[in-house]
């Protein structure tokens, strides 16, 4: 995300803190961080000091009004290593006063200020944090000597020209009878909110940048969680959708899903399959998991409030054999339950994983299981992260989403992510005469063709199989109802077969009587013709015959010859 700026900024190397403020904090100027107790405002203060000097070169000081130095450093456990650190690149200042002291008159800050002051000299600090400046401030009960001293402050940070930090209570400052915490914010260039709530017994974490004097920023509250390596702001994102579109085709893992879809999914996209417990979502996500391992696509499996081991042994029962892979590394699972942590750990988690193992394809299962880490709202916001994550990467996800509901027509997701992904198969069951079975429907895949029948997807060792539904008489059969309906069909179907042979038969031995009869007539015709020829020569020699005896008798009477 871009802000315009004039303002020179401190980068706090915060996880996504940096990118809704532009930068950072404003360099050699106050920044006021407030928050109630546990929100994580020390976190916040120190961990902007130990990136400075690791990642900048910037020494700091880090003044500590509440606890001692060496319990903050103690409890520091973010691999930062401060109980090692060089005290001229961070130095911690207890400048809490003891439970013990007793208060004679008045005080101010000016000794601390100096002493500050020519230690930031000879170290050559460039950014200090006051931590819990409130507690210091609560012992002056004169509301004008507290603003005094917070004027004192800042004047000192700005003619010092160090980027400082001061955190305090918000119910501090929200109090009314307290005029210098109240006007704490007013004086400050930049101004952070971190607040804590409670949502379904998951606590929930949250930042919003008040004000930043000469800068735009990111004015909405985002979700931060504090992890293994410190506190990390949730990534907004830019507000323009800018990423790769990817032609290319990859296989869901079952070949009759692939002709469903014109070749498998897009590359690149996100698939969401939707259906009741039971339903094989988990096998489609196995099977989709083991194709992309195949082709040799570093691959995420995250499955929700199940072990690892668990999917792997259930999924080998039917063909889908997933061990393999992730002992060649190229399929890494992770086993998480979701109300462990917030949504928004869960998605730190995942992300953290993805950039590790440089992954190709991810799948969630189920991606619905986050409502229990905090809440619908929650859950929806890191969802939609996560999808729109995935495409600016070019990941090929795959969620499912689990369906409360036992309608096997209720086509929802409890997220609401359907209108977000590229596809979505929806699976239900068919009670019929005692059975339950197993339908799949494509409802939308954007960008191809697909089928639009409902098949009936069928469990065996051999894998994951879908068939065409039977229709007869305008319902649907399935299961046993369909096998004894096929059976009928195949037996009318021998039957029309048998009697269309006999009658084959039949015509066949008609025919050869026919043409019997037929040579039977030609030898007759042929005799009689025969007989006539016979005849005709009989007749021919009769007339031969008597031509000459005729003849022979007129020679011997002398008689003239005819003329």
């Amino acid at each position: 995300m871009e802000h315009t700026s004039g303002v020179d900024k401190a980068p706090t190397g915060i996880g996504g803190f940096d990118q809704i403020t532009g930068g950072g904090l404003p360099r050699g100027r106050t920044s006021l961080v407030i928050g109630a107790a546990g929100t994580g405002k020390t976190v916040f203060a120190l961990q902007s000091l130990v990136n400075g000097v690791r990642h900048h070169g910037e020494p700091a000081i880090f003044v500590a009004f509440e606890e001692p130095s060496a319990q903050i450093v103690e409890n520091a456990t973010f691999g930062w290593n401060l109980e090692h650190r060089n005290h001229d690149q961070i130095f911690f200042l207890d400048a809490r006063l003891s439970p013990d002291t007793v208060r004679t008159g008045a005080f101010d800050l000016a000794g601390l200020l100096a002493t500050l002051e020519e230690k930031a000299e000879r170290m050559g600090a460039q950014r200090i944090a006051f931590d819990s400046l409130d507690v210091i401030l609560r012992l002056m009960d004169d509301p004008a000597r507290q603003r005094q001293e917070v004027y004192r402050i800042h004047d000192w940070l700005s003619n010092s020209d160090l980027t400082g930090l001061v955190t305090a209570r918000l119910e501090e400052l929200g109090n009314s009878d307290s005029l210098a915490r109240g006007f704490l914010p007013f004086i400050a260039d930049c101004v952070v909110e971190l607040s804590q709530r409670i949502e379904d017994r998951v606590a929930l974490r949250s930042l919003r940048v008040v004000k930043y004097r000469g800068s735009s920023f990111a004015e909405n509250e985002v979700p931060f969680v504090i992890g293994p390596s410190g506190m990390e702001v949730a990534r907004v994102g830019p507000p323009e959708l800018d990423y790769e579109v990817s032609e290319e085709r990859v296989s869901t893992g079952v070949p009759s899903l692939d002709e469903m879809l014109r070749g498998g999914y897009f590359r690149g996209t996100s698939t969401v399959i939707t259906g009741a417990s039971g339903t094989t979502k988990t096998t489609l996500a196995g099977a989709f998991a083991e194709a992309a391992a195949d082709r040799g696509d570093n691959t995420l499996y995250v499955c929700f409030d199940e072990a690892a081991e668990e999917i792997v042994r259930n999924l080998r029962s039917v063909g889908i054999e997933l061990e393999p892979h992730v002992g060649s590394g190229v399929l890494r699972m992770i086993g998480a339950r979701a109300e462990a942590r917030s949504a928004d750990e869960h998605l730190l988690r995942i992300r953290a994983a993805i950039a590790e193992h440089d992954v190709r394809c991810l799948v969630i299962d189920p991606l619905s299981a986050i409502t229990k880490a905090g809440g619908t709202v929650s859950a929806l916001s890191v969802a939609r992260r996560l999808i729109y994550q995935a495409k600016r990467r070019g990941i090929t996800l795959l969620c499912t989403s689990l369906l409360p509901e036992q309608d096997p027509d209720v086509e929802a997701t409890p997220l609401g992510i359907s209108t977000l992904a590229d596809t979505w198969i929806h699976l239900s069951y068919s009670p019929q005469q005692g059975e339950r079975n197993r339908a799949l429907t494509i409802v939308k895949a954007r960008g191809t063709g697909h089928s639009n029948q409902v098949r009936e997807l069928v469990l065996s060792s051999e894998g994951l199989q879908l068939r065409d539904v039977y229709a007869a008489g305008g319902e649907v059969l399935m299961g046993t109802l369909r096998w004894e309906k096929e059976k009928e069909m195949e037996a009318e179907q021998a039957r029309v077969r048998a009697e269309i042979e006999r009658r084959r038969q039949a015509l066949r031995l008609a025919e050869a009587e026919a043409e019997a009869r037929s040579r039977a007539v030609q030898r007759e015709i042929e005799a009689h013709r025969l007989e006539l020829e016979a005849l005709e020569q009989e007749e021919e020699a009769r007339e031969t015959a008597w031509r000459r005896r005729r003849q022979g008798i007129r020679r011997e009477r002398g008689a003239d010859e005819p003329e």
